[in-house]
């Protein structure tokens, strides 16, 4: 009876010691992703101070352009916005209306030799399209991080201790449809 005892706390002891480190590698999960989307903060904060920037350089040389303009600073607006209430997917769709954006505006700013000239113009672009590819590296590293969580919530047995804990599933941050579709070689070239 005494090696039965000892055999059955050394089970439950086994049991707690698994449900521990399974707890503590879904706790790990969790933080990766808050990391990764801090990250990913920072950078988008970091463009939205320097897009101002370059707005108000820009208007120096492109009066007729207001339009334009206008698109980039409402679209930084939503990014901005969406970041602040934590929505990820409000941040991919604000995404890419500032991705839109900015890629008309780099095409007009193209029609202007002075503003291409201006070291300012040339660094603050430099800068935010810098911002822009870590950006896109960080929403691989969150989307990844993400996923994992949501593998490992899912799974058994740590969906025991995922639900007994309230473990979330996170949503990925995802690109707009118009971005991962083919590209048009024929109206490139029409």
């Amino acid at each position: 009876m005494h090696t039965e005892l000892i055999l059955t706390l050394l089970t439950l002891s086994a049991l707690a010691t698994y449900a521990v480190v399974l707890y503590n590698s879904l706790v790990a999960l969790k933080h990766n992703v808050a990391q990764a989307w801090s990250n990913i903060d920072v950078l988008l904060k970091q463009r939205h101070d320097e897009l101002p920037k370059l707005v108000t350089l820009a208007r120096q040389y492109m009066a007729f352009e207001q339009e334009t303009l206008d698109r980039v600073i409402h679209a930084r607006a939503a990014v901005f916005s969406a970041c602040e209430n934590g929505d990820v997917s409000k941040v991919g769709a604000a995404e890419h209306l500032l991705q839109q954006g900015m890629g008309k505006f780099f095409a007009v700013a193209e029609q202007y030799p002075a503003l291409k000239a201006d070291e300012n113009f040339r660094h603050l672009r430099e800068r935010v399209t810098g911002l822009e590819n870590t950006i896109a590296d960080r929403r691989e590293f969150y989307n990844e991080s993400a996923n994992l969580n949501n593998i490992r919530i899912e799974q058994f047995p740590e969906i025991l201790i995922a639900r007994l804990f309230d473990f979330t599933p996170r949503a990925l941050l995802e690109l707009s449809t118009e971005e991962t579709r083919d590209v048009d070689l024929k109206s490139l070239f029409t």
